[in-house]
């Protein structure tokens, strides 16, 4: 009998429950609680309202935590795609993260000059006083987005998708699927997304940004973990809340400098394939748990 010191993977079975779990799980608790703020009639940052509309943001998180207990109380291993935090995250984050903030300024200095929106100092401080100051600002923009988000729709549903995709098909679906998680934000009064409208240039390059974003997220995340997708997340949000990009122009523009990154990112790494041995295990390892 030969014996491996390679963890098993999750039977494919297994891990497509897990996915359906995780999004349906996701899905409700935002959802759910993104009607329950329209049903207040409030706006998103005033009381009643900002409750649900703040619990709704973790509704990925949550249903992550719910998916990696179950699996821990199973006894499996990581999914084969997942990838753990290593010491080279702490390197790749910060490079990332200076990466997802230049698309958004290279971007708005480009539509600057073709005659869009000038930049202003003066505004990106006045939205950090608006919030509490530089370090309230900061604080809220790692946590509402990008922590709430992350260890959910690249940390748990990405990992999953990858066992039976491709990369570039991960990406374009779970983008896809993240810009219609979004949906119920353009009719909470006090969002960003209601500010730009549903039914507006604005708004559908709002929509249509997810995919070309989710792509990058997830180009950092296969280098890094979920601590270089937080980073990208969080400095692509807040350079765009900074400058206040709504400009259909510099939306355009920042979704096309996104996918010539990816584009870089998708042909110059190509991640270490997963042992056939370890995935055909998963079958073989359930049988003798039941023995």
């Amino acid at each position: 009998m030969t014996t491996s010191h390679e963890p098993p993977a999750a039977a494919p079975g297994r891990s497509r429950h897990d996915l359906l779990l995780f999004m349906a799980l996701a899905f409700v608790l935002s959802w759910g609680s993104w009607l329950a703020a329209m049903a207040t009639g409030g706006t998103a940052m005033t009381a009643p309202t900002v409750l649900p509309y703040i619990f709704g943001a973790f509704g990925p998180l949550i249903a992550a935590l719910v998916v990696r207990i179950r699996r821990a109380r199973r006894g499996e291993p990581a999914p084969a795609h997942a990838v753990r935090f290593r010491r080279a995250s702490l390197l790749w984050a910060p490079l990332f993260l200076v990466l997802a903030a230049a698309t958004v300024l290279v971007a708005a200095l480009i539509g600057h000059a073709a005659g869009g929106p000038a930049l202003s100092w003066e505004d990106a401080k006045d939205t950090m006083d608006g919030m509490g100051g530089p370090a309230a600002f900061l604080v809220s923009m790692v946590i509402s987005g990008p922590l709430s988000e992350e260890p959910g729709w690249r940390g748990t549903a990405y990992p999953r998708m990858r066992a039976s995709m491709n990369r570039l098909q991960v990406g374009l679906v779970l983008g896809v699927i993240w810009a219609v998680w979004h949906l119920p934000l353009f009719f909470i009064d006090g969002t960003v997304q209601n500010e730009l409208g549903l039914a507006t240039p604005s708004g559908v390059l709002f929509a249509a940004s997810s995919v070309p974003m989710a792509m990058l997220i997830a180009c950092a995340y296969e280098r890094a973990g979920v601590l270089a997708a937080i980073a990208v997340h969080f400095a692509a949000n807040t350079t765009m809340v900074l400058l206040g990009v709504d400009a259909p122009v510099v939306q355009a523009l920042i979704i096309g400098i996104q996918a010539i990154a990816v584009a870089a990112l998708l042909a110059t790494h190509r991640p270490a394939a997963v042992p056939a041995a370890r995935a055909a295990a998963a079958p073989a390892v359930a049988e003798g748990a039941r023995r």
